[in-house]
């Protein structure tokens, strides 16, 4: 009888060490493909970076990070669709300053995006850049202001929608110069292009990925870029801020996850995303769409958009807009 309680016991003690010994499930992560929710259409800044980033992901995670484009209203459908998703790091958010921004020019959201996300890692920051029709007669941030003011309500700006750095670059600037300019809201700046290519709009400030290779193109004029000081990566345009001081809207993107997502999976997201920043040929792709690579822990990353969404609120009391 000892003998079999003995033999029992250590039984026990057997696979209670096996127990203990077995990984935690997230130490598989991902074993199955991660969707990424991206608030804007294919082929703009945003869905830019974000193929960028998912194809290093998935070469070095073994799992297809898929880049989904949820676009519309800002940026809060993609953002709604992540955060109702079930919390286990299958689906994540790429995190920009709409985000900040759509706290306090919306309204009405059913979320909160602060208290219902967790910050997981910052990817880089970025200017936005005024750029112009090619038809408008103007060459400098001087002369548009002269321009537009000699022509007020009659210069259209356009925006990758309601809420986003693009839009709001645009309303600070119309209240910093005193310009009379009417907003007309894209799904997303890659859609706004044609339009302004063709002069129906005039001019957007958009995220630097997408207007710097446009301008490069010659389909649109630059004019100059939101930063407070001239962009390292493209050191002959001026910053807005030479010709109106204190002009400044400066961006990030990162990536958030569901509340109650596993500290264990964010981390390993977190150092994933850290590791890809030390890549030369990742850096040097992120170098070509004019970002500077910005590593965070998911603290410093959580602090950044909650000191983006005071920044932004300020902004958007200042500017006087809202949308319900």
């Amino acid at each position: 009888m000892l003998r079999i309680l003995r033999n029992g016991v250590f039984g026990l003690a057997l696979l209670s060490g096996l127990f203990a010994a077995a990984p935690p499930a997230s130490a598989a992560y991902p074993d199955r493909p991660v969707h990424w929710m991206i608030g804007f259409a294919a082929g703009g800044p945003v869905d830019i970076v974000a193929r960028i980033m998912a194809q290093w992901l998935s070469d070095h995670l073994g799992q297809q990070f898929i880049v989904e484009n949820r676009a519309g209203s800002g940026g809060n459908i993609a953002a709604g669709a992540a955060i109702n998703a079930a919390p286990d790091g299958y689906t994540l958010l790429f995190v920009a300053p709409n985000n900040a921004i759509s706290t306090s020019l919306y309204k009405k959201l059913p979320f909160d995006f602060l208290r219902d996300t967790t910050p997981v890692a910052s990817i880089m920051q970025l200017t936005n850049m005024l750029v112009v029709s090619n038809a408008m007669p103007v060459k400098t941030v001087q002369e548009f202001i002269d321009y537009c003011r000699a022509n007020p309500g009659k210069i259209s700006f356009a925006s990758s929608g309601n809420g986003t750095s693009v839009h709001m670059s645009a309303e600070l600037f119309k209240v910093m110069t005193k310009c009379d300019m009417v907003h007309v809201p894209y799904r997303g700046s890659a859609i706004a292009f044609p339009d302004i290519i063709s002069n129906k709009v005039q001019l957007i400030f958009d995220n630097l990925p997408s207007a710097l290779e446009q301008s490069k193109g010659g389909n649109v004029r630059a004019l100059g870029v939101t930063s407070p000081q001239r962009w390292p990566t493209v050191p002959d345009v001026p910053a807005i801020a030479e010709t109106v001081p204190g002009f400044e809207s400066v961006g990030f993107y990162g990536i958030s996850a569901p509340k109650g997502t596993p500290p264990e999976i964010v981390e390993i997201l977190n150092k994933a995303v850290g590791e890809a920043l030390k890549d030369p040929k990742l850096v040097a792709r992120l170098a070509e769409t004019g970002g500077i690579p910005r590593p965070m822990t998911p603290a410093e990353f959580g602090k950044l958009v909650a000191d983006e969404t005071e920044k932004w609120r300020k902004v958007v009391e200042f500017a006087g807009v809202s949308v319900d």
